[in-house]
Parts: C-alpha cells; sequence; structure tokens
C-alpha cells in the first residue's frame, strides 16, 4: 500500500516543483511526475485486477478524531485508479503542446500545474479512501481544484461565468452527498464505509432514501439529466486538456460514488432499479439530441458526455433489475457493459476532445460552421478524430461498440425473466439505446463531415498550413490504438474487469460471454481485413482513373458556398423535434437595394437552462435587490447593524430564559 501513497502523492510533489521551474520546463516536470505516478498506481490496481484480493491499510490522522482513514483498493477502486492514472498522464503529455501559444500571453501556467496535479491525486483519493469525513475533504479538493482548471482563461467573461456556474453545482452536490452520509453515519455510528453495509441492508426504505440522495448528488457530478446543466458550459470553457480529464474521468468519480454505496446495499429495490433505468434512457437521448444540434465542437462533445453517461447508467440499471429479480446472467451482462463503457467512453471522448483541441490550436475557433476542408492539411488529427467519431457512434470494430453490445446483450436476456413490467421497460429501453445509437451516428457524421471534408469555409480554416506538433498527436495515438485494441480483444479485457464486477454479483461464470466475445473478435477480425483489401482494391484499380468534379452543372469550380453547413445536415431530422428546443435567432434582414451589411443566426438554447434555470436566477436577482439599500459602504452604519444584531439577540436570550 505505500507505493500507492507515494502514487498519490507524486502528482502534487511534480506540482509544487514546477513552480520553482522555468516557463518552459514546468510541464515536461508535470507530466514526467504523473507518468511516475501512473506507474506506481498501475502496480497494485493490476495486482488486485487479475488476482480479485483487496489491499487496505489505516492511516491515523489528526488522532483518529474521525476514525481511522481507511484506504482500500479492491476490484472497483482498482479499475478506477488505473482509469484515472492512464487517462491523466496521456492528458498531461498533450498540455505540452496545446499551451505552449499561452506562454507569450502570461497567463498562469504554474498555477494551472499546481491545480491540475491536485486534480489528479484528489481523484485517485476520492475512488480510495472509505473514511466519511476524509472522502468529503477530497471530494471537495477534486472540485476546487477543477474550477481553477476550467477558468484557466479569466479574461474571458463566458469562461468565468461557467467557471461559478460549476462551482454551484459542485457545492449543491456536496450539499445532498453530505445529508445521505450524515444519515448513514448517525444510523451506524460510524464513518467507515464498510459498517454503512448492515444498516443499508437491514432496512430497504431507508436503504432506498439513501440511494435517491446519492444518486442526486453524485449524479450531479456524472452529468445526469436534469443535474446536467453545469456540464455543457464548463468543458467548453476548460482548455482542451482539461475538458478530456473531466469529460474522460472525473465526471466518473460520480459513477464511482453511486456504485459504491450500491454495492454496500447488495441488492436494490425494484423502484430504484426502474428509476435509475428510465433516467438513465433520459439522459442519453437528452444528450445526444442536444449535440446533435451543436454548432460548438466542444459544446456537441460535452453533451456526447451527458448521452454516454446515459449509456453508462442504462448499463448499471439492468445490472440492477438483474439483482432484484435475481437473474444473474442480466445481473453480470449490466455490469460488465457499465464498466466497460466507463473505460471506453474514457478512451474516445478524451481522444475527440484531444482532437478538437488540435483544431483549435490551428483554427482559433470551435464554430463548426466556420471550419471545412482541415483533412487535406491536419491529415494526423482527421483520422485519429475518425476513429474516435467511430468509436463513439458504438460501431465496429472499435471499443464502443463492445460495451453497447454488452447492456443489448443483458435487456435481451433481461426480457426473458418472468416479469411484465421488466418486459416493457427492457423493451422500451432497447428501442431508446437503438435511437440514440442512430442519432450518434448523425451528430458525428455531421462534425467530421463539416470540420475535415470539403473547402474551408472561413480564412480560420483557410489559413492552417499544417498538422500539430508532435507531443499533441502522440496522445490522440495513444488513445486510438486503446480503442482499436479494446474493438478486437475484448475478451482479455473482460477477463480484467470481471473482478469489478465481482463487488455486486458474487458468483458468476464468465466463460460464455468471454465466448461470444472470441466470436464476435474474429469477425470484427474479418470484417477489418474485408475493408483493408476493398481499400487496396480500389487503389489499385484507380491508379490511372484521373480524378475530375463529379457535379459540374456548366460551372468547374465550386466554393464553400455550395458545401452542406452543419445546420442543413442535421436540420431534416432535428425539424421534427422542434418542441424539445429553443431556438435563438439573430436575424439582420437586407433592407435597401444594395445592402452593406445582413446576417443570420441561430442558438439552441437548453430547454432546462432557458424555462428553470434562467428564471429562477432572475427571481434570486430580483430577491437580493430589496437589500441593495443595506450594503452603502457605510462602516459606521455596519457596525450599527452588528450592535442591533446583539440586542436583539440579548433580548431574545432573556425572553426565551
Amino acid at each position: 500500500m505505500e507505493i500507492f501513497y507515494y502514487a498519490l502523492l507524486a502528482p502534487i510533489a511534480g506540482g509544487v516543483l514546477s513552480l520553482a521551474c522555468p516557463e518552459k520546463m514546468k510541464l515536461k516536470v508535470v507530466s514526467f511526475f504523473i507518468f511516475l505516478s501512473t506507474v506506481l498506481c498501475l502496480i497494485p490496481a493490476l495486482n488486485v485486477l487479475v488476482t480479485g484480493n483487496t489491499i487496505s491499510a489505516d492511516l491515523n490522522i489528526l488522532n483518529g478524531i474521525f476514525g481511522t482513514v481507511k484506504f482500500v483498493i479492491d476490484p472497483l477502486s482498482a479499475f478506477f485508479i488505473a482509469v484515472i492514472s492512464v487517462m491523466s498522464f496521456v492528458g498531461s503529455v498533450y498540455a505540452n503542446g496545446y499551451l505552449k501559444p499561452y506562454f507569450d500571453k502570461k497567463m498562469n501556467i504554474s498555477s494551472h500545474c499546481l491545480f491540475f496535479t491536485m486534480l489528479i491525486s484528489s481523484m485517485l483519493g476520492v475512488v480510495s479512501i472509505q473514511n466519511v469525513i476524509f472522502f468529503l475533504i477530497v471530494w471537495e479538493i477534486m472540485s476546487l481544484s477543477s474550477f481553477f482548471l476550467v477558468i484557466f482563461e479569466d479574461n474571458k467573461k463566458e469562461v468565468l461565468t461557467a467557471g461559478i456556474k460549476y462551482l454551484i453545482y459542485m457545492h449543491v452536490s456536496v450539499l445532498f452527498i453530505i445529508l445521505a452520509f450524515a444519515f448513514l453515519t448517525i444510523k451506524s455510528g460510524s464513518y467507515d464505509f464498510a459498517s454503512f453495509a448492515n444498516v443499508l441492508q437491514d432496512n430497504a426504505e431507508f436503504a432506498n432514501l439513501v440511494f435517491a440522495l446519492v444518486f442526486v448528488g453524485f449524479g450531479i457530478k456524472a452529468g445526469f439529466v436534469p443535474f446536467h446543466n453545469w456540464l455543457p458550459e464548463a468543458h467548453p470553457a476548460a482548455p482542451s486538456h482539461v475538458s478530456a480529464v473531466m469529460s474522460g474521468v472525473m465526471i466518473k468519480t460520480g459513477i464511482y460514488g453511486i456504485l459504491r454505496v450500491l454495492a454496500l446495499v447488495g441488492i436494490p429495490s425494484i423502484e430504484i432499479s426502474y428509476a435509475v433505468l428510465i433516467i438513465s434512457l433520459i439522459t442519453a437521448l437528452y444528450g445526444v439530441l442536444y449535440a446533435t444540434s451543436q454548432f460548438d465542437v466542444k459544446k456537441l462533445l460535452a453533451y456526447s458526455s451527458i448521452e454516454n453517461i446515459g449509456i453508462i447508467g442504462l448499463g448499471m440499471g439492468v445490472g440492477m433489475l438483474g439483482l432484484a429479480f435475481n437473474s444473474t446472467a442480466v445481473a453480470v451482462l449490466g455490469f460488465l457493459g457499465c464498466i466497460l463503457h466507463i473505460l471506453n467512453h474514457s478512451i474516445f471522448k478524451e481522444l475527440l476532445f484531444l482532437g478538437a483541441g488540435a483544431v483549435y490550436t490551428k483554427t482559433h475557433t470551435r464554430d463548426i460552421e466556420l471550419l471545412g476542408g482541415l483533412a487535406k492539411v491536419m491529415p494526423k488529427t482527421a483520422a485519429l478524430f475518425l476513429v474516435g467519431s467511430v468509436a463513439i457512434c458504438g460501431l465496429p470494430p472499435l471499443n464502443g461498440f463492445i460495451s453497447e453490445f454488452l447492456i443489448y446483450f443483458g435487456m435481451l436476456k433481461g426480457a426473458l425473466v418472468d416479469s411484465l413490467g421488466m418486459l416493457i421497460i427492457l423493451v422500451l429501453s432497447l428501442a431508446g439505446l437503438a435511437l440514440v445509437g442512430t442519432m450518434a451516428i448523425l451528430c458525428f457524421t455531421k462534425v467530421y463531415s463539416i470540420v475535415f471534408l470539403g473547402m474551408p469555409r472561413s480564412e480560420n480554416a483557410e489559413h492552417v498550413k499544417n498538422d500539430v506538433e508532435f507531443s499533441m498527436v502522440i496522445p490522440m495515438g495513444i488513445l486510438a490504438t486503446f480503442a482499436g485494441l479494446i474493438g478486437l480483444f475484448p475478451q482479455f479485457v473482460l477477463n480484467v474487469i470481471a473482478k469489478s464486477v465481482q463487488i455486486f454479483v458474487a458468483d458468476f461464470e464468465l466463460p460464455q460471454v468471454v465466448s461470444v466475445m472470441q466470436n464476435i473478435s474474429i469477425v470484427l477480425f474479418a470484417f477489418l481485413l474485408f475493408v483493408v483489401l476493398l481499400m487496396l482494391v480500389k487503389k489499385l484499380a484507380n491508379k490511372n482513373v484521373v480524378e475530375h468534379c463529379t457535379w459540374g452543372c456548366g460551372y468547374d469550380k465550386p466554393n464553400n458556398h455550395i458545401q452542406y453547413t452543419a445546420s442543413s445536415y442535421a436540420s431534416p431530422f432535428l425539424s421534427m423535434l422542434t418542441p424539445l428546443f429553443k431556438k435563438v435567432f439573430d436575424i439582420k434582414k437586407p433592407k435597401d437595394l444594395f445592402p452593406k451589411d445582413a446576417h443570420f443566426s441561430l442558438r439552441i438554447e437548453d430547454v432546462e437552462e432557458a424555462y428553470i434555470i434562467k428564471p429562477f436566477i432572475k427571481d434570486v436577482e430580483k430577491f437580493f435587490t430589496i437589500f441593495e439599500r443595506i450594503q452603502n459602504g457605510n462602516i459606521q452604519q455596519y457596525i450599527l447593524y452588528g450592535l442591533v444584531f446583539l440586542i436583539l439577540s440579548l433580548i431574545a436570550l432573556v425572553i426565551i430564559g
């Protein structure tokens, strides 16, 4: 366990040491210490995942006032430790290239490095500490450090607004978590997570209450609908490597919190299981719908993260229903799909955010409508972004297909359980997940084709002459390789994560699932070989063919005005769902015969933001304007307020006495 303690401290040591280093060396020092932490994390984590053993140690801090601080690495913690450490290291390498343009802008790179390392260490602490007080302390450090990372470009008003919104949501989140832990601590008489199992398993109603509070608290961090509103604002505001780590791993700490409490509950109630499945389905549909409607590439990816949190929740819900109806096969498939999709989403979403960052570095815009033709000048980024796009759509032969297949498989198995209610809900979920997959394909064919194909749509894209530097391409290449390996060799990954599933389903046999995965692997290899051969044949056949414009129509010089736009590409589908959006138009119509200026733009607002959040904020602001006269800046008057308060307090004490 001592190795893991060093792993926890290594990133922060790198962050502190970087403060004394020259500007251009800071990120290199941080990357080295994060690499060191990753190696030290993987030693105990892989050992636990392979053997299924649990490593634990107690630390006596603050003279044991709040009990001993128990660090536990069981298979569930080990899985998250491995994902967090590897993905964070990949993000830190990418940051070396991404932040170079900021060196000359007098941005505070030193504090950014320190908060980045604090975020990594705190995430590792969250998934290994099992003492309520210290868990909450580390959870708060994670929220605060990520807040400072989000507001890196604090000279921009929209960035500060997004950061403050994120901070507010995180503190609403922690209130629910504190309330749930307070109930558990009072009931069990201990701060130790292990002591909660008995009180949760002995009282079903109490377990439902605690799980509901936990699901809201951790669900805000994860981004479940309707607790998602911070996510589409914070991710675009943060630097791309921070967005990648936040979306790839940080929001998964919310999933970890839900899974950890679920493991303590044991067998969840049928009602709670249905609720998780329904909320997850709504989250997946809502996320992909709004992702398809976005024009900001990072906001699109942020809504896509909400969609994938919904897919992870669907796997969790299927697993919970399997436990509730005593169906081992359904439970195993659900939790396998859930946990594998946590890993898969970390890989392809981080890849896509890093790809978006590469595009932004070269074009200085996130507006899809202003891009185009980048595949010719940024071929490496285009190819790697395509890998991420195929993976996130759940298409073979990449990793997203495998985890979604397991969830589908679990739903089909669950439909055979002797329960009409379960049959109905799983058939609807099956149809919903299929619709999510279809919309994801629409969404990512839109973003890829508009950004990388065709002709440049603005000067931002026209001025790009070459791809991003090596330090930004390599991390994307590593992630793309992971996506391919998991897609082609799923049986090996399942053998590793199976130990994590045993936290929820004690006794099960994996060979049947592994056998299915081996068959899928063979089919995927055959499919990949067929595609490669087809491309070779096409290349040889077209060797002497002269390519020319397919559609000339009397005009042989195409331009960017005759291309599809992002709006026109998705419009036929989105027009059928108009009531689910709030469209905000900005139109200046031409008035004169020879108008000098005219423009049209469309922005899609989140309906929750438009009809719930904004009206609520306006009401709060209106309420606080009542007290503006009190805050007049006069110190003597403030002293008078204090004196009046003391007198009233004394009078109240006399009356009570």
